[in-house]
Parts: structure tokens; C-alpha cells; sequence
């Protein structure tokens, strides 16, 4: 608590250095902040603000802050927008050239290539590199920005030459090493260089086991890889094993974190970002999916007007409608939720589909039947019918079984037809859910009609 009141007051500090137009406190207080601070200050501020702040830092200083900025799209591209063109094409360049490229990726081509048109050859050749890149793949959210080393080189040779290019490096911690032909043949640590002698050669020491993703390699995949071998960095290889680039530990955590955005988006059948848009927007992007749960929801109202006559009959039968349609489409949505993230995280999805396929029948089964059982002696009890308490019970346990199927097949069916899972979302298969338990539940009913009458 303490730390966070004197943050606000240096950000209190630094607002009133740009009021009263204080170049050197603001300066000297700005740049003390951590840079996750420093965009913290910079996303409070009013356009005004901001295009005075540009004049007191430089392109560089400015792109420090920029590497670690997380706004939406729409907000960087209005701070690109609000800068001089030339300002924002040096600042871009002085960024990593993976973040510069996704900001890039945000504009259109015009204003890409404008900007392109105002760096030096050098940066804008490395930035074209990558764009070329397809979206969410290894290329696409590597860097260039690596040390490399020769395996014949001695480690002092490679000390210094690692002096000279941390700098520029987005991490030294691992050194790859390649050959002539800049293919990948090893790796070695930061460690592995400071504790052994300066005459001592690369080939000697470096680990020629390197694991690396190929440039065309899914974003998911590679993060997998670095779920599973807990690695800071990962180089980024083409077939024929050159060294393109790495991806760091940094850019993997957003691709997670844009992965989780999107299956949590997908089962919630609403895009969860839009927290800060207008209702408008809002309303705009919720209601083609809620539309379409009207339809698949009308269809189940026809169904129950079809046992209309069976309703009349034994009105006792309406009670438990939304008891069983609830339960299922809870029973389906958890189903659901336990498949995505098994398609998730699954290495093999070929061969678990038919163990998945029994085990969430028998799952469905053990679940129905136990809450089958319950209310079962629950209905019994409370409206002294064991036969109706039958019924209830039955239609339960085959309403959970279905839904809890439901819930694991779709998603695996859309994987296995090239689409993402998790769009198979938490409101449609309730929907759908409760459409099917009212269809068991009334052929149930039906068979024990003479008993509620």
C-alpha cells in the first residue's frame, strides 16, 4: 500500500513538471520509474500531455517504455497517430524489432510503408524481415535482436564479443552457436562462459542437444515448448537449420495470455476485452451470438408446446422442466471447459479420441446417476410419488449423460475440422443442452403417464 501511494505521488510529481513545462525534473523523475511504470504514467495521460511529453524524451528513451506497453490495439494505434511521422518511425526503430513489428501489424500497409520509408535501410530491412511473417506463428513473434557465436572461437574471443552486442540483444542468457553457414550446431549458457578458462574453444564446451522451433511452427506449439522445458529462449530455425531469430520467455507469456483470452472469449460466447467499450459496441458484438441462441432457444420452447397435452395432463411434469435443463447444460458446459483444455494441451489427439469418447460416457453415466439417485429420493419424499421421483431421476441421469458428451464431442469434432474449440461456447451447449433434456424427459414422462393422473 505504502509502495503504491508513492507512486502516485511521483506520477503527482511528474504532472505538475509538465504544467509548469519543467524539462529536467520531469526528465530526471521519469526516467527513475521502472518502465512498467513509465507506460503506466504514459496511458493516464491526456493527448495534450502526451505530445509534450514526446518533445521532452527521445525516440529511444520513449521506445524503452513502448517494449513493454500493454494497451489495445485501438490505443496504440492512437498514440502512433499522435506523433510526429518521423518521431514514431525512430522510435519504432529503436525498439525490438518483434514489438516494432507488432505495432506495424496494427496499421494498415500505407501507413506501414510510411513509416518504413522514414527509418535507416538497416531497420527497416530488419523490420521487413518479419513482417513478412504469417500471423501467429514463430516467425511472426520472433526477434533478430540475438547473440550468435562460432564454435571455433576461444571464450574469451566470445566474451568479448558479447560485450559489444548486449547492448542490442534482447538476452544474453543463452549464446547460440552456429556454424559457416549460420546453421544452429549449439548452445551455451552465460554461466558456461564465465566460468571457464579464455582459452578454452566454444566446440569444446557448447551443448550440441539445442531444442528450437521451426519459423512456421503454430504460436501455441511454441509455447507448449516452453511450458515444458521451462526455457527463457528458444531459437528459431528454417528447414534447413539456419538461425533466424529467438522467441523470449516475454513475448510467450502475452501469446498465453492471448490464447486464454481467446478460449475464455470463445466458452463465454462474448469477446471478454470489450471491457472498456462503448455499450454500443458492446451490444453490436454480443448480439449475433445471442440471436442465434434465440433461434436454437425457440426450438426448444416448440418442443414443449408439442407436450402441451402431456403439461395439461399431469401439470406436476412442469415443475421440473428447468431443474433438468439447468442441470444438464451445467453438466455439459463443465464437460466442455475439461475438453478444450485437454485439446489444449494434448500431444496426442488422434489416438485419446475414442478413450476420450468412453471415458466422458462413463463419466456422464456416474454423474447422472448419482444425481439421479438423489433426486430421486428427493421428488419421492417431497411429493410422496416414487414414480415420479423415478422419472425425474431417469430423465436426469440420461439428460447429464447426453450434455456431458455433447460437451467433450463438439469441441473435439471442430478441432479435428480445423476450427478452434473453444467456439463451441458455454451458451450454445447449454442451449443445446436444454433442448435435448426436454426431449428425454417428456419420452420418459410419457411411458408413466397413468401415474400422475
Amino acid at each position: 500500500m505504502e509502495e503504491k501511494n508513492e507512486l502516485d505521488t511521483r506520477y503527482e510529481v511528474l504532472k505538475i513538471a509538465l504544467q509548469e513545462q519543467n524539462l529536467s525534473d520531469f526528465r530526471e523523475n521519469f526516467l527513475e520509474l521502472h518502465i512498467y511504470e513509465q507506460g503506466q504514467f504514459y496511458e493516464s495521460l491526456t493527448e495534450k500531455e502526451r505530445a509534450q511529453m514526446y518533445s521532452y524524451l527521445s525516440p529511444k528513451e520513449l521506445a524503452d517504455m513502448f517494449d513493454s506497453l500493454e494497451e489495445d490495439e485501438d490505443a496504440l494505434k492512437e498514440y502512433l497517430e499522435e506523433m510526429r511521422p518521423s518521431y514514431a518511425a525512430a522510435m519504432l526503430s529503436a525498439m525490438y524489432t518483434d514489438n516494432a513489428v507488432d505495432l506495424l501489424n496494427l496499421l494498415g500497409k500505407k501507413d506501414t510503408a510510411k513509416y518504413l520509408s522514414l527509418m535507416s535501410p538497416e531497420a527497416a530491412a530488419e523490420i521487413k524481415e518479419l513482417l513478412h511473417y504469417e500471423d501467429e506463428t514463430a516467425g511472426a513473434i520472433m526477434t533478430t535482436e540475438y547473440v550468435s557465436i562460432l564454435a571455433n572461437q576461444s571464450v574469451g574471443s566470445a566474451m568479448r564479443y558479447l560485450k559489444k552486442e548486449a547492448a542490442v540483444a534482447e538476452t544474453i542468457y543463452y549464446i547460440y552457436v552456429v556454424n559457416d553457414q549460420n546453421q544452429l550446431v549449439g548452445v551455451i549458457s552465460l554461466r558456461d562462459l564465465i566460468v571457464n578458462e579464455d582459452e578454452t574453444f566454444i566446440s569444446e564446451i557448447m551443448s550440441e542437444r539445442v531444442i528450437s522451433v521451426h519459423v512456421g511452427d503454430d504460436q501455441f506449439d511454441v509455447a507448449q515448448t516452453f511450458r515444458d522445458y521451462d526455457f527463457l529462449a528458444l531459437p528459431v530455425t528454417d528447414y534447413e537449420d539456419h538461425l533466424l531469430g529467438i522467441v523470449t520467455v516475454d513475448d510467450i507469456i502475452d501469446v498465453i495470455d492471448e490464447e486464454a483470452t481467446s478460449d475464455y472469449s470463445g466458452l463465454a460466447g462474448v469477446n471478454v476485452e470489450e471491457v472498456s467499450e462503448s455499450p454500443l459496441k458492446a451490444s453490436t458484438r454480443r448480439l449475433p451470438w445471442l440471436i442465434t441462441l434465440l433461434f436454437l432457444g425457440m426450438a426448444t420452447a416448440t418442443l414443449i408446446a408439442k407436450y402441451e397435452v402431456l403439461v395439461s395432463e399431469a401439470s406436476i411434469l412442469a415443475v421440473f422442466i428447468s431443474l433438468i435443463t439447468g442441470t444438464a447444460g451445467n453438466a455439459g458446459t463443465q464437460s466442455l471447459a475439461v475438453a478444450v483444455r485437454r485439446l489444449a494441451i494434448s500431444d496426442d489427439k488422434e489416438k485419446s479420441f475414442i478413450r476420450v469418447l468412453i471415458s466422458e460416457i462413463l463419466t456422464g453415466l456416474i454423474t447422472g446417476a448419482v444425481t439421479g439417485i438423489t433426486i430421486f429420493g428427493i421428488v419421492a419424499v417431497w411429493k410422496g410419488n416414487p414414480i415420479l421421483g423415478f422419472v425425474i431421476g431417469m430423465a436426469m441421469m440420461a439428460a447429464i449423460t447426453v450434455a456431458n458428451l455433447a460437451g467433450s464431442l463438439i469441441p473435439m469434432l471442430m478441432d479435428r475440422l480445423g476450427f478452434d474449440p473453444a467456439v463451441a461456447s458455454g451458451p450454445f451447449i447449454t442451449t443445446l443442452s436444454d433442448l435435448t433434456s426436454v426431449l428425454i424427459y417428456f419420452n420418459i414422462a410419457a411411458l408413466f403417464m397413468s401415474h400422475f393422473q
